[in-house]
């Protein structure tokens, strides 16, 4: 059987509240390593080769947070989740349905971020053996026993006894028909027990303990210690020029202002926005700005800036890095940055998906020595500090 991208989906289940971690968020939303566990699980889905698209399933009200989490990502739906885990895979299985459906499909609780490819191809492999379904598991190896009250009750043989993980994988039509089938007189925490209810086999294939789920405040603190043993942090350097002309706009971080001249380039010319796309750029070591975009090229003629940001940030993210913060120094004797600090790290915040205390924004002059003094441009300085696994 021929494994084709477009063919295999993939629905994460993120509609949970999550009130046993602690906090005051819901654990997909809360950050391990600087990224939250909502962006690890669908990361992990979405970079394997073989899956073609991702939906997400979130709770009541909870899209805009998810969709903000997940900026600059290719999500290929938002799906309104229901009050039990059976019922929000269901509403994730009918949206895919609706979109034209797919071949296979992997269900994936966002409480298990930390997806190793291996164990997406051990499921796909069984799938493309002819199997219904497919599972990852670990054998139990601490002694069970009953609890009769206070006290320990009989041994529990565990030499059969599996510990279950997601994702699950399916033929879609197969899994789809289960959900539908199965009415509302008995409740299923487990989508492989529908399968095999509805006459399917389900091969289980070997798990990984990196697929822990994430429960309890003490599995939040292991996971930060794990992914830190993993991750470098990375430091780059930006700076950038652009001379005031007249009948030019005048835009600095992404944000317009008011003034008698305004910066003259090839794009829009955002001195400061410039400067930050080197610093991300640098601290990955991948080039500068006019390599990626390069002032010969006529497409970026007037080019908002922001665009380049973008790029940028998603250069970062594609290398499973984190942006952990960004300082931007804007050097000139006017306009006044006072005024527009604000402004400005609040659109340099949600270009870059940054919480504003993760964006500094800083001011100074020349003493009106050299071009910046004499008012003939602006110059910019940046800092950008990075999160990246130890290889990367």
């Amino acid at each position: 059987m021929t494994m084709d991208k477009r063919n295999i989906a993939a629905l994460l289940v993120a509609a949970g509240q999550g009130n046993r971690a602690g906090g005051d968020i819901p654990k997909q939303f809360r950050a391990v390593g600087g990224k939250a566990v909502i962006a690890h699980a669908f990361d992990a889905l979405a970079g394997h080769g073989a899956i073609g698209a991702v939906y997400v399933v979130v709770g009541h009200g909870q899209a805009e947070t998810a969709s903000a989490l997940l900026t600059g990502r290719n999500v290929a739906g938002f799906v309104a989740g229901a009050d039990t885990r059976r019922g929000s895979v269901r509403a994730g299985l009918e949206a895919i349905a609706q979109a034209g459906g797919a071949d296979f499909v992997l269900i994936h609780d966002c409480a298990r971020p930390f997806l190793p490819d291996e164990v997406t191809d051990r499921l796909l492999s069984a799938l493309a053996k002819g199997h219904g379904g497919a599972i990852p598991v670990l054998p139990v190896v601490d002694t069970l026993a009953r609890a009769e009250g206070e006290h320990v009750g009989g041994i529990v043989d565990r030499s059969g006894v599996l510990r279950v993980q997601t994702p699950q994988a399916f033929h879609f039509d197969s899994i789809l028909a289960a959900h539908r089938g199965w009415g509302e007189q008995r409740e299923a925490t487990d989508d492989a027990q529908m399968l095999k209810a509805w006459g399917h086999d389900v091969k289980s294939v070997e798990g990984d303990e990196r697929l822990n789920k994430l429960t309890y405040p003490e599995d939040f603190d292991q996971a930060e210690i794990r992914l830190a043993a993993r991750r470098v942090t990375r430091v780059g350097m930006g700076y950038d020029v652009h001379r005031l002309a007249a009948g030019e706009e005048l835009w600095l971080c992404g944000v317009r202002i008011a003034h008698e001249k305004g910066l003259s380039g090839h794009s829009d010319a955002d001195v400061a926005i410039h400067a930050l796309v080197d610093a991300l750029l640098g601290a990955l070591a991948d080039g500068d700005i006019g390599s990626h975009f390069p002032p010969s090229d006529p497409q970026w003629r007037g080019a908002p800036s922001s665009r380049f940001l973008a790029y940028a940030r998603d250069r970062v993210a594609a290398r499973g890095g984190v942006i952990d913060h960004v300082d931007l120094t804007i050097i000139c004797e006017a306009p006044k940055i006072g005024p527009h600090r604000d402004a400005m790290r609040a659109r340099i915040s949600e270009l870059l998906a940054l919480p504003p205390p993760c964006v500094s924004v800083k001011a100074t002059t020349t003493e009106r020595l050299g071009f910046a003094g004499r008012g003939e441009g602006i110059a910019a300085q940046a800092i950008a500090t990075l999160s990246l696994p130890a290889l990367s």
